[in-house]
């Protein structure tokens, strides 16, 4: 919401009765604590209250090319401030094995001479009874043993969490030489394995695919096609073909010629001999499996036994019944942040939307969002991609590397890039395609698979009616609906008696969840009231602006949150976000940015305590306000550079040169890019 708006709505709110205000959508805050709005410039991320000439840059800067910030990441790493993790482990200079061709600093006495002060508090590390592994790099040194590392360097992260991929099987997927006996066998099995490769292939062999219409506006200066996703890895745009019968899509990219399941050997060609004059290692050799039509032969079920196929899905069920589902949320559903959903009540999580692409292509950033905590007793990850033999290897490959509970494929995700590929929402102009996923990934995985949609691609041309008896003959445990289309994205209300409606013509063993606008307990028990058919609901920007509302669900009270309390919440996240990406400056630094995307939408609470009418809705938009302390009033301000005042108080000052911008730029309520 930008100033103009905000300011009529704080106009509005002082003139007009709490019911006519909720008619409009305007949240009606008791007049007592009404104010002007700020005055502020006609960006809503700057603030002109900071008088400091030294105040950090709210907007990005332009984007350097992949040359220039590989350029500068090397420069970074020889510098003073970049330290050879084993020299800050163990504080000797010689420890390090590498010598003169190590790619970081060597100089210990540089490194102490600008590294920035120390932080206040405790290492939390050692807080939680682990040695850092951080050493002399932590930025809470001083609180270490005598100021030096510990003799135990596992640190807390190696037993906390877990799904971490390991590094020969990375090195098999940069070299595409990972075999997928299952996926390939179930490919076989439905017709899948070889049409679909082969009119990929002859497609990538046209030329003149990339021109015209289908020019990426994405380029760098390098000339690469790369775009960030919302995960913060690199993504080649587009990354998926998008040609089939019943869709008028005709795009190629360059990521199908580098997507490794499209390169991978064939079994003539990934022989021993062959694999050691490569350069693969014993131990590489032994995860490299060539499967020959006779193995996948001999690996597919008889088509007589495919009624006992069906029966096994009945052993992939996952009770979801009257649990809380906090949903996979791209950026800031990250680890920590589950971590105090969980400590707040939530029952299930889920990681983030991966893109199957980039993890079959041992991206460790897109890893990353597979991770799990100890504390997530109740745990999925949430996969995304535009084709079967894509998704059956990567189901593959997750369930083979990582301790998970199910898998859920995201068929409704509406952001551009993503939709572009033939993934998410464009998956619902195809139903053959997502029948064809869901029964390859089913019959590939032994845990439960769950898809999530939306109702439609296509405003009011909803079509998940008529395929949800169909959903789970194909393999599915449950479904998730979005109540709203791809073409609606997250603006209006979500549409739930559509989601009744589904709910009741599910068969009674497809558990349905529903999912929109869930901002209190009482909206958790209208849904409950109005459709037992519904196994439960998923929570997602609910949580995001109020993680309490877990605790409010399950003791079925609204709670008048103090700003003493919303800060203990912050605080138990900053501590989580060290443990999970370090306690170093660069750790530091990244526990500062996904703290301050997630302040980007927690400032849209209003506290109970302050409206006429309870409890709040999702789409409200609220007034410019006062709290009823100062910290409140902090907490309700939608200027980026109040959210980084509040990471001050809880990381230190930050570094000179910071900029930020929010990703989803979620202070425009119709706007969020969540999925």
């Amino acid at each position: 919401m930008d100033g103009e708006e905000r300011g009529s709505a704080s106009a509005s709110a002082s003139e007009q009765t709490p019911e006519q205000l909720v008619a409009r959508a305007i949240a009606p805050v008791k007049k007592d604590f009404l104010r002007p709005p700020p005055l502020r410039s006609s960006s809503p991320n700057h603030d002109l209250s900071i008088p400091n000439d030294n105040k950090p840059s709210i907007l990005a800067k332009d984007k350097k090319s992949k040359r220039q910030l590989k350029r500068e990441r090397r420069q970074e790493q020889k510098s003073a401030r970049n330290l050879c993790p084993e020299i800050a482990k163990t504080g000797d200079v010689s420890s390090c094995p590498y010598k003169d061709k190590c790619r970081f600093s060597h100089d210990l006495e540089g490194f102490k001479a600008q590294k920035p002060a120390d932080l206040e508090g405790q290492c939390p590390f050692f807080k939680a009874g682990a040695s850092c592994p951080y050493g002399l790099a932590c930025r809470f040194s001083s609180t270490h043993e005598n100021g030096l590392p510990s003799a135990n360097l596992n640190g807390l992260k190696n037993y906390s969490e877990v799904n971490g991929l390991s590094k020969d099987v990375q090195k098999l997927l940069w070299k595409n030489k990972m075999s997928f006996p299952k996926a390939d066998a179930k490919l076989q099995t439905l017709g899948l394995l070889g049409p679909s490769k082969s009119k990929r292939n002859d497609l990538e062999n046209k030329d003149g695919d990339n021109t015209g219409s289908n020019k990426c506006d994405h380029s760098d200066d390098s000339g690469s096609c790369v775009v960030t996703s919302d995960s913060g890895s690199k993504l080649e745009c587009p990354a998926e073909v998008m040609i089939d019968d019943d869709n008028d899509i005709d795009e190629k990219s360059e990521s199908d010629v580098l997507c490794p399941q499209k390169r991978r050997k064939t079994a003539e060609s990934c022989d021993p001999k062959e694999a050691e004059n490569e350069g693969v290692s014993v131990t590489e050799q032994n995860f490299v499996r060539s499967c020959t039509k006779s193995e996948v032969d001999a690996i597919t079920p008889p088509e007589t036994d495919l009624s006992l196929k069906l029966q096994s899905r009945e052993k992939k069920l996952i009770d979801f019944k009257e649990k809380l589902y906090l949903a996979p949320l791209t950026t800031v559903g990250n680890l920590p942040f589950r971590r105090v959903c969980k400590v707040l009540g939530a029952d299930i999580t889920c990681g983030e939307m991966a893109m199957c692409t980039n993890l079959l292509q041992g991206q460790a950033s897109e890893w990353a969002l597979l991770r799990r905590h100890s504390s997530e007793d109740l745990f999925g990850v949430q996969i995304c991609g535009a084709y079967p033999d894509t998704v059956a290897r990567t189901v593959e490959l997750i369930e083979q590397e990582c301790t998970i509970d199910f898998i859920d494929i995201n068929m409704g995700c509406p952001i551009d890039i993503v939709v572009n590929k033939g993934a998410g929402s464009a998956l619902l102009t195809k139903p053959m395609r997502m029948k064809n996923i869901v029964e390859v990934a089913s019959g590939t995985a032994d845990k439960p698979i769950t898809i999530k949609v939306r109702t439609a691609y296509f405003e009011g041309k909803n079509r998940i009616d008529s395929v949800i008896a169909d959903i789970f003959s194909w393999g599915a445990s449950a479904v998730t609906i979005h109540g709203r289309s791809r073409q609606q994205r997250y603006s209006k209300l979500a549409d739930w008696d559509y989601v009744y409606q589904c709910a009741r013509k599910a068969p009674a063993i497809l558990q349905v969840v529903g999912n929109g606008d869930i901002f209190s307990f009482v909206d958790w028990n209208n849904h409950r009231t109005e459709c037992p058919e519904l196994a439960t609901d998923m929570i997602a920007r609910g949580a995001l602006i109020k993680p309490w509302i877990f605790t409010e669900i399950k003791e079925q009270r609204h709670w008048d949150i103090s700003s003493g309390e919303r800060l203990n919440i912050l605080k138990d996240f900053v501590n989580f976000g060290l443990e999970h990406w370090g306690s170093d400056t660069k750790g530091v630094e990244t526990t500062r940015r996904f703290l301050l995307e997630w302040l980007s939408y927690s400032c849209r609470y209003i506290p109970v305590g302050l409206l006429d009418v309870v409890p709040q809705r999702l789409n409200w938009r609220p007034p410019s306000y006062y709290g009823r302390d100062e910290l409140e009033t902090l907490m309700a301000s939608d200027s980026a550079a109040d959210w980084i005042r509040m990471s001050e108080m809880l990381l230190g000052k930050v570094p000179d040169g910071f900029t930020f911008t929010p990703k989803h730029k979620s202070n425009a309520y119709d706007r969020a890019e969540n999925g």
